[in-house]
């Protein structure tokens, strides 16, 4: 009896996650550079937390409810404790200056990148894994903190490349939310899970416009794919004054703290973080930050739950066309705000908090999108062709290789199957690689390399009509010394950089 011949096993991957090649990868860290060094000017330093954290760590503040892990992936370990993948890099960094209190200064201030995970159902432009880039302040209880926070976020768009006006940093307080929710009769503990799901809902406003929160607001909704989605369950008189705080944003800002403070005149708590807005205004104002850029927005809430004061967003406002030639705004690309609570559930003790994360995707298409990013091509290696498979040929270009990574010069040997000379030069285009060297019997007899000049034999071969011509010709191909081959590899390289220079410039 013939064995049954095992199914071949299917590459695929998991839904929401993606490949990412050298090209995207180069472009992340040409962006996370630019934060980096923006950060670093405002005196925040960089500090790393593992993706893993025992899960009671991120404690109830967890995304939404409507997945079986509660919206994080978990394991138990084998000592029978739960971990979980980071849902966001504020709570680890939560659990280690709470670990580490004193030992650290204070205020502490510092910044971090990584990739963070959720559990949630994905969707276009939406994914299980993605980068995040925060820059937090640990110990400062004044507002005056995220203010400045505010602006490191304008500075960070316009270092990227983002022009004024194309952005804006919308700030709101969750202060003034809460007292919002007191109004309408959702204060105290009993009601905390309606809050989240009304401030969820306000937050979802920019995707989805006032009729779809509205639904929201009241008994829920169902999207285009037939899902539904249960609402906060308010009446329509509740459901009406939470959308006039979310509208009551004026044409300035003191016309706009006029509007809250008459929305909340019966809130001790709504009052303070009006007051709290009032200050923050006063510092846009005075550091220049009030002409576009920083915009006091009763609208912005952020759906986590840990948020205690001022709350941000940074919003891209221009449009771009897709593929269908619809316009389409690329919306929120970072935020953030004030924590007080996070790091003080591990100790006896206040510890004011507030912080700032960038979507490092989203911002990294937009930068794209706007041609600030990932334009240039990634050039390749120099490739060292293999002529002759004897170990004596071997070690001759090998030599040529180390020769011309000790001048600093990528290079690489070729180590594919010899035999075709033509895929070695295929091999090196694929690689975009700027040249190939070539060495035979006969060139190494008289001391001599061939370099075969990839970028403009690339040119010439589209204007030679014929295989004969072609091979004759030999475009972009010259000879040089064998002592000489590093000199003008070098010589060939600067030229092909001076002609993208001029390109560009074109």
């Amino acid at each position: 009896m013939a064995k049954k011949k095992s199914a071949k096993l299917k590459a695929r991957l998991p839904r929401g996650f993606v490949d990412r090649g050298p090209a995207e990868l180069l472009a992340m860290e040409q962006m996370i550079s630019v934060i980096k060094q923006t950060y670093e000017l405002y005196g925040f330093e960089p500090v790393e937390t593992p993706m893993f954290e025992y899960t009671d760590a991120l404690g109830k503040f967890l995304p939404d409810q409507d997945r079986p892990n509660a919206g994080v992936f978990s394991l138990q370990d084998d000592d029978e404790q739960w971990m979980s993948l980071r849902y966001d890099l504020t709570a680890p960094l939560a659990r280690h200056v709470a670990e580490n209190f004193e030992s650290l200064p204070k205020p502490y201030r510092s910044y971090r990148a990584g990739y963070v995970f959720r559990n949630e159902k994905p969707g276009p432009g939406r994914f299980r894994q993605f980068m995040q880039f925060d820059a937090d302040t640990i110990g400062a209880p004044s507002v005056s903190a995220d203010a400045e926070i505010c602006m490191m976020a304008s500075d960070t768009m316009e270092r990227l490349g983002i022009a004024r006006g194309d952005y804006v940093i919308r700030v709101n307080n969750r202060k003034v939310l809460d007292g919002v929710m007191e109004v309408i009769g959702l204060a105290g503990d009993e009601h905390a899970e309606t809050r989240l799901t009304v401030l969820r809902a306000v937050d979802k406003l920019d995707r989805l416009g006032v009729d779809g929160v509205k639904a929201l607001l009241g008994e829920g909704r169902k999207d285009d794919s037939g899902d539904f989605t249960k609402g906060a369950g308010l009446g329509d008189a509740e459901a009406e004054k939470v959308l006039a705080f979310v509208e009551a944003g004026g044409e300035t800002t003191d016309q706009t703290i006029e509007n809250l403070r008459g929305l909340i005149a019966d809130s001790k708590t709504g009052a303070e973080g009006v007051e709290e807005l009032a200050t923050m205004g006063k510092l846009f104002d005075a550091a220049g930050y009030t002409d576009g850029r920083v915009l006091i927005d009763p609208s912005v809430v952020r759906g986590l739950e840990y948020y205690t004061g001022p709350v941000y967003e940074a919003e891209l406002t221009f449009e771009v066309k897709d593929e269908k030639g619809r316009p389409v705004r690329f919306g929120s690309v970072g935020g953030g705000g004030r924590y007080d609570g996070l790091v003080s559930r591990f100790m006896s003790q206040p510890v004011p908090s507030t912080g700032f994360s960038v979507g490092v995707s989203r911002l990294m298409a937009a930068l794209t999108t706007l041609g600030k990013l990932g334009q240039e091509e990634i050039a390749g290696p120099v490739v060292v062709c293999v002529m002759d498979k004897d170990i004596d040929s071997i070690a001759h270009y090998q030599a040529m290789v180390q020769d011309l990574r000790t001048a600093g010069i990528r290079a690489e040997m070729y180590q594919g199957n010899p035999k075709q000379f033509g895929k070695q030069l295929q091999y090196a285009d694929k690689r975009n690689s700027p040249c190939a060297i070539i060495q035979g019997s006969q060139e190494r007899e008289e001391g001599e390399v061939q370099i075969k000049d990839l970028i403009e034999g690339k040119r010439l071969s589209a204007e030679i009509e014929d295989n004969k011509t072609w091979r004759e010709s030999r475009p972009a191909q010259f000879a040089v010394k064998r002592d000489e081959l590093v000199t003008e590899v070098k010589k060939l390289l600067a030229a092909q950089e001076e002609d993208r220079k001029n390109q560009n410039e074109n």
